[in-house]
Parts: C-alpha cells; structure tokens; sequence
C-alpha cells in the first residue's frame, strides 16, 4: 500500500485534470472592467444628477429613458397573452423580403420589430419553424429596434416618437429597393428616415431632417434595441449572452444578471458599436465610426417584467432655417457568421465587429482552427472529417515534440523493473529511495515529467476547437455520419438504453453514448502503454480516470469526443511504434 502523501498526490492531480478541463476561462475569459454605472433606484429617478441632464452643453438621454413607449393607434397595449401574429396584423407596415430575412417595419414608430431568418431553423427538423428574431411591441418578449431625434433640453420642438405613424414612400423594403419613411411636425421640420438593407442582415439608417422654418433648431440623434422578458440562456460560464459592445476598440459584457444588479451603465467613445447577443443571434447598433457617441445599458422592471435597453445618442446638430442635417448609421440583425462579421467590420469600418463572437481567451487559436476547418470543408464537405484531418495536421505540427515525449514514456516503462526492486528495497527508507530513483532517472538519461508534454499541447488546442465548436453557428446543426447529426451537441444516444433499442430515456448525467464510450476506451488503452504507477492504490486510480472523463465528456459536443477521440488513437499509434523500435513489451 502506498504512502498517504503519494495518494494525495495522485487525487490532487485528478482534480488538477478536472480543473484544466472545465474551468480554464474561467480564470482567464473576464470582462474588461464596467464603465461608470448607476444602480436600478437612481435610474428609475429622472433628474438624478448620474444621469444626462438636458442642458446646452450635455444632450439629454436617449428617448425611453422611462421604459414607457406609448400604444400606436390601433395596436393593444403589453398583454403576456398577446400573439406575434395579432400584433403585427394590428398596425400599418411595409414588408421586408429578401432571401435571408422576412418580416416588415411598423409605421408606428418606424421600428424594426419583425423579423425572422430565412436560413435557420429552431430545430433539424426540414418543418421546423424559422428563427424568430424581432417580436413587436405589446408582446411580453418584444425585441426591437427604435431610431429617431431628441430635442435639446427645454426646447418645445416637436420630434417623431415611438406612437409617431409616418408616411411610407415604397410598397416594400428589399436589397434593390430602399424604404422611405417622412413626417412633418406641424412647426416647420420635416423629418425622413430611409431604411436600406443588404443582401445578408445590415441595414443602413439614414435619418435627414430639413428646416423649412425661420430658426435654427438642435437635435440629437438616437438608435436604441429594447428586448423586453430575461431570455433563456445557455448559462455557460464559456459563452456570453446578454449585452456588450466595443467601446474605444475594448470589449464590455454586462450579463443579464448583472444590469439587473447595475440599473444602467454608461460609456463614451468615438465609433465602436453595441448590442444584445444569444448564443448564435445577434442585434447591434452601429453609429458613425468618426462621431462621438454617448451609450447606455439600461435594465428597468415594470408589472415584474424585466426590460433591457442598450442606446447610444449621437452628437449635437444644428438645423439651420432653411437648411437640412443628415445621419447615417447601421444596424445588425441576424445570425453572428464569421465571415460576414469579418466583412462588416472591413468594409464599414466598424471597431472589432469579430468580437461579436465569443472567441474566448485563446483567440489566437480559436479564430485559425476554426478557419483551418472551414478550409478543410470545402474540400470534403463533412466538418467531422475536417476535424479528423485537421487533427492529423496539429499532430504533425507538434511531432518532434510529442516524439521526444513518448520516447522519454517508453524509456520510464522499460525502467519499470529497476524501479520496482528499488521501492522493495527501499520502501520504508523515502528519502533513500528518492535519491535512488533521481540517480536511476539520470543515470538512464530519462526524465519522469516529459511524459506529461502532449497533454500539457493538447490542453489549448482543446479549449480553442470546443470553442469553435460550441460558439461559432457554422457548426451548428452540421452532421457528421450515422447516428451524428449535429456536431455542436452532444452525442444522442446512450448505452443505458441500449442506444435507443429499449423504450426508455436515461436522465442527463446517465447520456454516455457511443462516442463517449470509445473516447473512454481509446483514453484506457493509451494509459496501458503509459508506465504504470508501482503502488496499487496509485494504479487503481489511474484506471478510474477514463470511466471518469467519459461521463465528463459525454455531454460536451460531439465533434469535441471524435476530435479527443481520434487524437488518442493517432497517440496510441505513434507511442506503439516508437516502443516497439525501442524493444518495450
């Protein structure tokens, strides 16, 4: 029987692994520190000196600072019964059409408020309904976006606002045709907003005001998204959903829990943009990238539902009598492709719109290999094969080190003999039988520690492809072969049910299917061909690692288990050859 400290030891390292596994971003994947924030009770209190105050030095906060938009006329006010479909026949609206999007902007407010991707589907069924992105308002989990002018403070100027109905220039609003919307105050201003949009999820918000009257006039222009209701998140310490943004080139996350704790924080920089992001969808408001741009993410409760606001409002500009001013911005609705994302932020310009995806703390990882996959896929068409190929490819990369690795493994099993008839003759005696063991491994030339290199390699690269596989959407609903339709999930079946042949659905934990269970088995047959721990107690720990790590695994993607997989099978290949050249049994 071994010593206590060395089963402690071993223990500790088995909780070390667990660790490295699962929580490594954990440590390393925080947010950059909040901007200046203000707790639920001053928001709630207009006037408080933390928030804008409407002078003519300091624009006043965005319109909705109180949460409350008025019912448009024929449109029933917030009903938590009230269907999408009643709402959207309620009110006048222009439909949007293009091959990715459909939905329609509502006259009332001149809101984006329904849309849906034509491309994506809640579930693999080919029936499933479509993504449902923007809900109207009146619904208990409206979403939309709002655009518009708010006046200088004190000013009697009459502004367009979210009961205002405009006048739609257009039958509908497509990639060819743009959408106009107009609206004349009665006091000389008349204001038109032009909605444009390409062939994938931007659109182009141009707002244009002209002064046919006899003064100057000072506005402020505003973009806001509202979602009303706490979504559902996936609560997974690797992914952020919630609100976030750029400012100043640096990432800010604030979760949904966390504004509701905050009440409101602001921030201030010149372009960069923000949003509200799910796991796979994404609403952003994009100002000019030249201007200064005051932003906010504001959390309110009304009749117990949670309300969630980000806005940010341009800088001030003077209409003169006579003349005309003009603003240009852009706003995100749609699904965070990679790509696309990468093209935005080229071609307009906008302030790492690549961060919209939750890369993670290995960035420079995770971007490449998920690109390497991509790569590889468009050559074989299946991304598990990708993932299988680019394995073979990190595998030859780290070869010479993983090499000299398993050549030092080989050498500590061939000593294994030695070692034994040194712990028989010293085994009360620890410290001789140390210094017996650093003069065996010296005299060997062979070094215990560097057969913990190629885990110690795969650590990162293992963090980077669950990344790719657990945050990027081009892997969502991807098949593999057989049984793997999706490889951003979990493998479907489970030997407890004997993968699906008995009627019976095993609880979460008890989900060990077949890839798991082959993970587990490649995992113990490398730890055979790995020395073995002379103590028995030792020995029978190590044997519980892969039962271990196949129930860990077993609900992690499925692309993750082949990857884990097919590495061990490729190590055990390689570790067998250079053991046999070595003379090892």
């Amino acid at each position: 029987m071994g010593s206590m400290e060395e089963i402690r030891n071993v223990i500790l390292a088995i909780v070390l692994s667990v660790i490295i596994i699962v929580g490594f971003q954990f440590y390393f994947d925080k947010p950059p520190p909040p901007g200046e924030t203000v707790t639920a009770e001053q928001a709630a209190r207009p006037g408080d000196p933390d928030l804008p105050r409407a002078t003519a030095e300091v624009a006043p906060s965005a319109p909705g600072e109180d949460f409350l938009i008025p019912s448009a006329p024929g449109v029933p006010g917030p009903d938590p019964g009230a269907r999408r479909a009643e709402l959207i026949k309620a009110g006048a609206r222009v439909p949007i059409r293009s091959t990715r999007l459909r939905g329609s902007v509502s006259l009332t407010g001149g809101r984006l408020d329904d849309l849906s991707l034509a491309d994506y589907r809640e579930s693999l069924a080919p029936d499933s309904p479509e993504i449902i992105l923007l809900t109207p308002f009146g619904s208990r989990d409206a979403y939309f976006a709002q655009f518009g002018w708010t006046a200088a403070a004190g000013a009697d100027t009459a502004v367009p606002g979210p009961d205002t109905v405009w006048t739609a220039r257009g039958m509908a609003l497509t990639p060819e045709t743009p959408l106009t919307l107009s609206w004349d105050n009665g006091q000389g201003l008349h204001f038109f907003r032009t909605i444009e949009m390409d062939g994938d999820f931007m659109f182009t918000i141009t707002q244009r005001v002209e002064n046919r009257g006899n003064q100057p006039v000072t506005l402020y222009p505003y973009s806001l998204i509202r979602r009303h209701g706490t979504p559902e998140v996936t609560g997974f310490y690797i992914l952020h959903e919630g609100l976030y943004g750029v400012f100043d080139g640096t990432l800010q996350e604030v979760d949904y829990d966390d504004l509701q704790d905050e009440g409101s924080i602001k921030q201030t920089s010149i372009g960069g943009w923000i949003g509200i992001t799910d796991k796979y969808w994404l609403t952003a408001l994009v100002p000019d990238q030249k201007t200064r741009a005051d932003s906010r993410f504001t959390h309110r409760t009304d009749d117990g539902e949670d309300r969630y606001q980000v806005d940010y409002l341009g800088s001030k500009m003077v209409v003169a009598a006579g003349g005309k001013s003009e603003v240009r911005s852009h706003f995100f609705a749609g699904a965070k492709e990679v790509d696309l994302l990468d093209s935005y932020m080229e071609s307009l310009g906008v302030q790492r719109f690549d961060l919209a995806i939750d890369w993670g703390w290995f960035y420079f990882l995770t971007k490449p290999i998920f690109h390497g996959l991509v790569l590889i896929n468009g050559y074989v068409g299946n991304f598990g094969i990708s993932i299988l190929l680019l394995t073979v490819g990190i595998k030859m990369a780290f070869f010479p080190l993983a090499n000299k690795s398993y050549v030092a493994m080989s050498k500590m099993k061939k000593l294994q003999p030695e070692m034994l008839k040194l712990r028989e003759r010293f085994g009360e005696d620890k410290t001789r039988l140390n210094q017996e063991m650093m003069a065996l491994y010296k005299r060997e030339k062979t070094n215990p520690a560097s057969g913990c290199l190629p885990i110690v390699i795969q650590i990162p690269v293992f963090f980077s492809l669950y990344k790719v596989l657990f945050v990027t959407i081009e892997m969502r609903h991807t098949p593999f072969f057989g049984w793997i339709q999706d490889l951003s999930a979990p493998d479907p079946t489970s030997v407890f049910n004997l993968f699906g042949l008995v009627p019976f659905t095993p609880p979460d934990f008890l989900m060990i299917g077949a890839w798991p269970l082959f993970m587990g088995l490649t995992m113990f047959l490398q730890q055979k061909l790995n020395p073995q721990p002379p103590d028995p107690v030792q020995a029978k720990i190590f044997l519980f690692l892969p039962i271990m790590f196949t129930f860990l695994l077993a609900r992690f993607p499925a692309g993750l288990v082949i990857y884990w997989a097919w590495n061990n099978l490729l190590s055990i290949l390689q570790q067998w050859v250079i053991m046999r050249r070595m003379g090892v049994r």
